[in-house]
């Protein structure tokens, strides 16, 4: 007689639970200190509480310029599109001083002195009309963001009034608005750390157009 093999029961097949997805990196992480750096420094120059032109160079062309055109990868490789356009934009703002500053002070480009101030003139005016389009262009997104584009407008009026008039008030005041600026950049900063350690997303307004 065979004898018969008692088997037991297969017990139905258990589903592993399926992988969390990967989080996205977070490209503000590395820019937004890092613009506060610049910025910072560009408050204290404008204002004349440092009273040497060059004084934030260092900052701008190192570590704020490095770290905003790594984020612009960073943020580009992740399809983050408007992020990579605004950190590729404050990535050219920062760099391009920093060249401006460094070429006029060691005649790379030949400028002369009588030169240096209409030079400065055109450097702003260009860069008012750039972050004067990218600040209607982003109207949809919360309305801290359009803010913020537009303190960088009116410190970049001012720095170009008290440029074509002579007024130091005028400069003063536009570096006043780029602590203003810094301010609101630090309330992005703390945001976006907060909520990445485990906080509570903080509020950042709704959109003026929806």
């Amino acid at each position: 007689m065979t004898d018969l093999a008692i088997r037991e029961p297969t017990a139905p097949p258990v589903d592993s639970p399926a992988p969390a997805p990967a989080r996205e990196g977070n490209p503000g992480l590395l820019a937004l200190p890092l613009v506060i750096a610049g910025g910072f420094g560009l408050g204290f120059t404008n204002t004349g509480i440092v009273d040497v032109a060059a004084a934030a160079v260092p900052i701008l062309l190192s570590a704020t310029s490095i770290g905003l055109l790594l984020a612009t990868i960073w943020a580009a490789a992740l399809s983050q599109n408007v992020n990579a356009t605004v950190y590729g934009v404050f990535f050219g703002f920062y760099a391009s001083y920093a060249v401006l500053s460094l070429g006029l002070t060691h005649d790379w480009f030949g400028i002369t002195a009588a030169g240096a101030g209409p030079t400065t003139a055109l450097w702003l005016g260009s860069w008012l009309l750039t972050i004067g389009l990218l600040t209607v262009l982003v109207l949809r997104l919360p309305w801290t963001y359009p803010l913020l584009l537009g303190i960088v407008d009116v410190a970049l009026v001012l720095l170009l009034i008290g440029n074509l008039t002579g007024s130091t008030a005028a400069t003063h005041a536009g570096g006043w608005f780029v602590f203003a600026f810094v301010a609101l950049v630090g309330y992005y900063y703390v945001a976006a750390l907060w909520e990445e350690t485990g906080g509570r997303a903080l509020p950042l307004g709704r959109p003026l157009v929806a």
